[in-house]
């Protein structure tokens, strides 16, 4: 049975409005990406590139000792980061729900001033900051509050607290988006009935707005993932992520397709939480559905 008219120029209508953006998204994105899973399986040029050859040696490049202990140094830094981030960008995203109108948008102000500024600048920033002669080390060392042998760049603590402030606006802002559509007085029925206030936000407020965090992690995750200015700027050896090894792969080695090969190994580490928050969307759909 053919659709009717009507139904016809509606779905000839949606088609047109999203070709434009699903052209892009394949040129930009998709392609790219099967050009990259390609160029995995080629070899290695003589003078570095790409080879003529189709082989798995690349893929058995992989088995390099030190891989393992990046890649899992990627991921834990990368949760490490994303949890801390939320524990900060919860509450603040809360208190901008909260407060009257004209402190929201100024409070909403400072936390989009951070992207007034080039991201190259921030980081040299905080290595200003972190420096062994820097104002931070100096302060806390008159204060006797560390050991003079401390040092906070060239570490994973120094990544992480970079990452953590670089990471700041992009969790605040979807986790307020989510707050500011939450139902406030069921936070406060929840206190009428006996709940204190920790309880309320903990088992109220928060599965509230749970899409708010789940995007927010996916925001948050996935670029962190493939960062390596960040680690290459204020870490150190023991601080490498898989991008740094894509960028010295690429750049220092020009051997693409072992890079290649790293950055199929970083898509696929960044896809798992994509796939989940897919299949928790569908799911809640379809109880929405159902209901």
């Amino acid at each position: 049975m053919k659709p009717s008219t009507p139904l016809r120029r509606r779905i000839l209508g949606e088609f047109a409005i999203t070709a434009p953006s699903m052209v892009w998204l394949f040129i930009y994105f998709v392609l790219p990406t099967l050009i990259i899973f390609a160029i995995a399986f080629r070899s290695k040029g003589a003078y570095g590139g790409i080879g003529d050859t189709w082989t798995l040696n690349t893929l058995a490049e992989l088995r390099n000792p030190d891989y393992p202990a990046i890649i899992w140094r990627t991921i834990w830094m990368s949760v490490i980061c994303t949890l801390a981030t939320l524990a900060i960008s919860v509450p603040v995203a809360y208190h901008i729900a909260r407060v009257s109108q004209w402190k929201r948008d100024i409070l909403l102000l400072l936390t989009i001033i951070p992207f007034w500024t080039n991201l190259l600048i921030r980081i040299f920033a905080w290595r200003l900051v972190l420096h062994p002669q820097g104002m931070l080390r100096n302060l806390l060392l008159s204060l006797h509050l560390i050991n003079p042998s401390t040092v906070f760049l060239g570490n994973p603590i120094a990544v992480l607290v970079v990452m953590i402030y670089t990471e700041l606006p992009f969790a605040i802002l979807p986790i307020y988006a989510a707050a500011e559509k939450f139902d406030f007085t069921l936070f406060e029925a929840a206190m009428d009935l006996g709940a204190g206030r920790l309880y309320a936000f903990f088992h109220v407020f928060l599965p509230g707005i749970r899409e708010g965090l789940m995007s927010a992690c996916l925001m948050i995750f996935i670029p962190l993932i493939g960062s390596y200015v960040i680690p290459d700027l204020v870490g150190g050896k023991d601080s490498q992520m898989i991008g740094n090894v894509i960028v010295r792969l690429a750049l220092e080695q020009r051997n693409l397709p072992a890079a290649a090969a790293m950055s199929t190994v970083m898509f696929l580490i960044m896809s798992l939480p994509l796939l989940y928050y897919l299949k928790y969307t569908t799911a809640q759909h379809a109880k929405e559905v159902a209901k």
